[in-house]
């Protein structure tokens, strides 16, 4: 019998596998979700799963969900091994499906016990061996199939490279084609040559440059968005006044990132710029062949919904607070409109972006809501029908003073290598508001707003977050979503009204 070892620590899986082999298992290692996966469509089908919760490339989580979604899988035994053993931890993953939880550090005679318990000894495990085994064909394969496709090296993300200047065009050609799972397929000079690329070559993603001759960047992106609108986009433009406000304008009209572009002329320090800050970026906003074949313009809203499991339909809400990352202009662009409804109540943003771009934010949502949008300042009064942004570079607070809540800035450590964070925010508002607080978790890389979440959610707080499908990055929503916090599930469109008919309730 098989057993599939699933853990980003190699000596973890030294022991797993030790272990098992002692109770006649033949086992087949994974260090992450993706590979697992991989490993899952190939291998006989496994009499036992052991998985770990914090991984990279996809945690334990999303992987434990993507093999309960599968008719194939749906009853096989999963026990999830992790150093998060929190009751919470705990709970969210048997709600997923797990069959065990056992925390690390454990012990070789803790794991055998456990698993005699489940009854996953040899003779128990023999009808499982015995059973067919038909090549997967179910949910789980379409999902293998399209997260196989993120091994960069197996299926290379095709890159076209829009940029006026042949030098930054070489250099970006000769660094990106040395670097495993990125292909170069080809170089445009202007918008117009993109274009015409675009309709005659398959590419995944497009790196753009903003100011060129013939059709510039944003006129670009526009055409771009009208005929392909899932095809990410990222901006390489410079970080001057001018190129922040265009750039900007690019991310709310519907680009996916920026990076910017090196103020050096040292070759050394403008690959260095690449790998670090460029190539993540392109891979995190990467979406498999399976989920962008339609690159036509395909605007059905997704409906996806996780009712509440506790009864709020009656909350107050005093304050909304909003963290988002990677898409957040665009998403912001798309929400904040819906909520300048007479006697809204203050709305706090915090959106991962450089000090240079947040004024330039706070100007053009303002132009597009009824309400003002501004950078917050510090000592700032807290006031219904306002929106507050925090400023690149700056933690944002809310604190009481006496009677009235102010806005607070400091230049405290970053958190999960933010600044401003929203673990920050959310706490801060959790602490003042308790249950009269409306938390909002946009698209964006990593897991800021996951902390300030649990206290919210203690407090009785409501969660809402962004559904995968609508997000440019399901990280900061994901996050939440798996931890089994987030209140309600939706897609980018139906949030607005979501939270607009809430506000609107409670004034009745």
């Amino acid at each position: 019998m098989h057993a599939l070892v699933i853990d980003d620590s190699k000596p973890v899986r030294s022991i797993l596998t030790k272990v098992l082999n002692g109770l006649q298992f033949q086992c087949i290692e994974a260090q992450n979700g993706v590979e697992a996966l991989d490993r899952l469509s190939h291998m006989p089908r496994p009499a036992l799963i052991t998985l770990n919760r914090h991984m990279p490339e996809m945690d334990g989580f999303e992987l434990l969900g993507r093999i309960r979604r599968s008719q194939q899988y749906k009853n096989l035994p999963v026990v999830m091994i992790s150093t998060d053993s929190t009751q919470a931890s705990i709970e969210a993953a048997m709600r997923l499906g797990a069959t065990d939880f056992i925390a690390k550090p454990f012990t070789p005679t803790e794991l055998i016990a456990r698993l005699n318990t489940l009854g996953l000894t040899q003779e128990t495990s023999k009808k499982s061996e015995q059973q067919p085994e038909p090549r997967p064909s179910s949910s789980l394969d379409s999902h293998t199939n399209q997260h196989a496709q993120i091994d960069l090296e197996k299926k290379p993300i095709r890159l076209l490279l829009v940029d006026d200047s042949a030098a930054i065009r070489g250099i970006l050609s000769k660094t990106l084609r040395e670097i495993p799972g990125i292909k170069v397929v080809g170089t445009a000079a202007d918008g117009e040559k993109a274009l015409t690329f675009l309709e005659k070559e398959q590419v995944d993603i497009v790196l753009l440059d903003i100011e060129m001759p013939v059709m510039d960047g944003i006129e670009t992106l526009r055409h771009i968005r009208k005929k392909y609108l899932r095809l990410p986009v990222v901006m390489f433009s410079s970080l001057t006044e001018r190129g922040a406000k265009a750039t900007l304008e690019a991310l709310v009209a519907g680009a996916n990132d920026y990076v910017a572009k090196p103020t050096t002329t040292d070759k050394d320090s403008i690959v260095a710029r690449i790998e670090s800050e460029l190539v993540p970026k392109l891979r995190a906003v990467y979406r498999p062949p399976a989920k962008n074949k339609d690159r036509g313009n395909n605007t059905a809203s997704t409906k996806s919904t996780i009712p509440s499991l506790r009864n709020k339909k009656s909350q107050n809400i005093s304050v909304i607070v909003i963290g988002v990352s990677t898409g957040g202009p665009s998403a912001l662009a798309d929400i904040l409109p819906h909520l300048t409804v007479a006697d809204a109540p203050p709305i706090v943003v915090v959106q991962h972006m450089p000090k240079e771009f947040t004024g330039h934010l706070a100007e053009r949502l303002s132009k597009m809501c009824r309400h003002r949008v501004s950078e917050a300042h510090h000592g700032q009064a807290l006031k219904p029908e306002h929106i507050y942004l925090a400023p690149g570079g700056s933690h944002l607070e809310i604190q009481k003073h006496g009677k009235e809540a102010k806005l607070v800035l400091h230049n405290g450590p970053p958190e999960n290598s933010c600044r401003p964070s929203a673990d920050v925010l959310f706490r801060s508002a959790a602490k003042i508001f308790h249950s009269d607080t409306l938390a909002l978790v946009l698209t964006g890389m990593g897991n800021d707003g996951l902390q300030g979440c649990k206290m919210i959610s203690s407090e009785g707080g409501v969660i809402i977050a962004q559904d995968e499908p609508s997000s440019v990055v399901w990280g900061m929503p994901g996050h939440v979503v798996r931890a089994g916090l987030a209140d309600i599930v939706l897609s980018l469109d139906r949030i607005g009204p979501d939270i607009a008919m809430r506000i609107c309730r409670q004034q009745k």
